[in-house]
């Protein structure tokens, strides 16, 4: 008598993001994300790839179950390939977006300064690779928070690849956006993804630093709603700069309206979020030079740039949270 062998949950999780991935460097992962059926020729155009080649690549995505067939030569996205893209959004963060700090631990452990100036990370793909990790593990708590605010004005700082901001612009059809970044590619991919989802007349891409805006405040004009996903981090222990920048969004933001800060804390204990919070606080301090505030820290931050008040929310991203302050 047979028995059926329970599914390889690695070999799954390996198989799925190695193909997503092609996918996305074929562009095509827009496309599909919109639930539609399209066809061989469609996608292959997208891509600029011969038709066959792309039809043998769907018919790895179909026997993979990504892909299914809705006609001859037509598909639509699986019923889970939304979960897919948030799994394999953690390997590609892992393994892809941070590959110079995983291949050169030595170097950064004799000279963490030298190896950080000449192994840096690629700016698209940890703005791809935290799109779909954002798009289950902590966008749903911040689109929920701004959603509810009913803002016409939004910015995000450190947009990325804007995946946020697309899905709220595409629920707020009243609503107008900025996303800034300091990265050219994520940048680019922003603003193809935008006119891909039809709302490129409403976003503004912004390429600067987030540090620009305590100086230059202009992007930030007018907002009903400042958002900056996993970014802060990086600036925080810059003490005057971080708190100016602080500062400069509860100045801008119109009275009543709301700072959302999705960021991480160090080492987070509970079980579920133990494992990759861990690799998430030592990729960041020990590569990156950056060492998570605890959750009061950030608290008290707001408080002293003048926000009235401020809580915090956990995120299904493990040691994620939430922290929203109101002017």
């Amino acid at each position: 008598m047979s028995r059926i062998s329970p599914p390889e949950t690695a070999a799954d999780l390996a198989a799925v993001a190695a193909l997503l991935e092609m996918a996305d460097r074929l562009g095509i992962v827009p496309l599909l994300e919109r639930g539609e059926p399209v066809t061989v020729a469609e996608l292959a155009v997208a891509a600029d790839v011969p038709e066959e080649g792309m039809g043998n690549f769907l018919s790895a995505l179909v026997a993979a179950e990504l892909l299914v067939p809705t006609g001859v030569k037509e598909f639509r996205i699986a019923d889970d390939f939304a979960d897919r893209i948030y799994q394999s959004g953690y390997l590609t963060w892992s393994l892809r977006a941070n590959q110079p700090y995983l291949q050169n631990p030595a170097a950064f452990l004799r000279d963490p300064a030298g190896a950080a100036a000449q192994y840096q990370r690629n700016g698209r793909e940890v703005a791809v690779s935290s799109r779909w990790i954002g798009s289950q593990g902590f966008y749903p708590a911040a689109t929920e928070a701004i959603l509810a605010a009913r803002p016409k004005r939004i910015v995000d700082l450190g947009a990325g690849a804007a995946g946020l901001l697309i899905d709220l612009l595409g629920r707020l059809p009243e609503s107008s956006g900025v996303a800034l970044d300091m990265s050219a590619g994520a940048c680019q991919e922003a603003a193809r993804a935008a006119l891909a989802a039809g709302v490129g007349d409403r976003l503004e891409v912004v390429e600067r630093p987030i540090q620009s805006v305590a100086d230059d405040p202009a992007p930030l004009a007018g907002a009903d709603v400042i958002h900056a996903g996993f970014v802060f981090h990086d600036i925080v222990q810059e003490g005057d700069i971080f708190d100016r920048v602080l500062r400069r969004c509860r100045e801008a933001l119109r009275p009543g309206g709301i700072m959302a800060i999705t960021d991480s804390v160090p080492y987070a204990s509970a079980e579920r979020e133990r494992r990759f919070s861990a690799l998430f606080t030592y990729l960041h301090a020990g590569f990156m030079n950056v060492k998570l505030p605890p959750e009061e820290d950030w608290l008290a931050r707001f408080r002293q740039a003048g926000f009235d008040q401020a809580q915090c929310v956990p995120h299904r991203f493990p040691g994620g949270r939430l922290f929203i302050a109101t002017k």
